[in-house]
């Protein structure tokens, strides 16, 4: 079975723990997070070997990096990734990128920035140099474009604005990878194709519910890119399939319900939880560096240790293909190589 720091080498040297930790919960994704339940969080996963963690001006406008930044700061051997592409500004008016699908905010905080899109040359170094103050630390390891398909940026826009800081910085030794970051596989696609790329990383697109992204998976393996998969529940729909459930971050549809349910009623067959497969699914495919989960308190964080460290028998895989619930091309931990 898997252990969350079991690492793996990427080419550009760093070493990912195979289970990550993204912050973006501790920037009060859809509810506050205290500062003492956030520290609680950051302190179990790391005595459980987490050694990767993720972050972003974005999360909770600054506050996820703020409170990320003042916990590492303490330690030595973490590998650290954040973001570029959105600048935090005092009186400016919100972006809609910023609410809900209810209106409401997504992040629930009371710093006094909102965000603005900046892909450029100088937007990607002030971001990197306002990220690096917030954290308090004097390296970032990995840099992503982020979500630059929020406001329709191109490929091109970016790689003839801030792909080139980017390039610098790594050239410099400033940051040892760089990559992008995003909801969807196809602009990735056409990132990785278009420059040189370390690093990856996908959000719900390659799951166990969905692997419609094999393209791009199969081309960063090519290529010796790596992948960080998040969103391995898709939004919560493969923790706890039922009515109502969220994928994508809105209800699902009967028919995506109906997929799910299908992948739990194997997943009793086996006595298995239903987030033990989908956690650990994602890390059989060649090109995945590590498999990014968050947690909001430390009860969430050991349901996801539990899952990551459950025995699956590759019997089970071999079930869901039976099933028509899994491509018979796509990789799974019972044909993956044991380091």
């Amino acid at each position: 079975m898997p252990e969350p720091s079991q690492p793996t080498l990427l080419p550009c040297g760093l070493r990912l723990s195979r289970l990550g930790f993204g912050a973006a919960t501790q920037g009060g994704l859809f509810q506050q997070v205290g500062q003492a339940e956030s520290t609680a969080v950051f302190e179990r996963a790391w005595q459980a070997g987490v050694r990767y963690f993720d972050t972003a001006p974005w999360y909770g406008f600054g506050l996820s990096e703020l409170r990320l930044g003042e916990f590492l700061r303490q330690l030595d051997g973490w590998v650290l990734s954040s973001k570029v592409g959105r600048l935090l500004r005092e009186g400016i008016p919100p972006h809609p990128s910023q609410l809900y699908t209810d209106g409401l905010p997504v992040f629930k905080t009371t710093t006094p920035y909102n965000v603005a899109y900046d892909y450029s040359y100088d937007g990607f170094m002030r971001s990197f140099e306002e990220s690096l103050q917030r954290l308090g630390v004097d390296k970032i390891d990995i840099l992503f474009i982020h979500d630059p398909d929020v406001t329709g940026r191109s490929v091109r826009e970016v790689m003839e604005g801030g792909y080139r800081a980017l390039h610098e910085l790594r050239e410099q030794g400033l940051v040892k990878a760089i990559g992008a970051g995003m909801n969807q596989w196809e602009m990735p696609l056409e990132f990785a194709q278009a420059g040189e790329f370390d690093l990856f990383l996908l959000a719900g697109r390659y799951t166990l519910l969905e692997q419609t992204s094999m393209p791009f998976m199969d081309y960063c393996a090519q290529h010796g890119i790596g992948v960080v998969v998040g969103g391995v529940y898709n939004s919560g729909l493969l923790a706890d399939p039922k009515p109502g459930a969220h994928y994508n971050y809105l209800e699902a549809s009967p028919e995506v319900l109906r997929r799910a349910l299908g992948i739990q009623a194997v997943c009793r067959r086996f006595g298995l939880d239903l987030k033990a497969a989908a956690i650990q699914f994602p890390l059989a495919h060649p090109a995945v560096a590590s498999v990014l989960t968050a947690a909001r308190d430390v009860g969430q964080l050991e349901q996801n240790l539990a899952a990551f460290r459950a025995p699956i028998p590759p019997e089970f895989w071999q079930a869901l293909r039976e099933e028509g619930l899994l491509e018979p091309s796509v990789p799974t931990p019972a044909e993956a190589p044991h380091d």
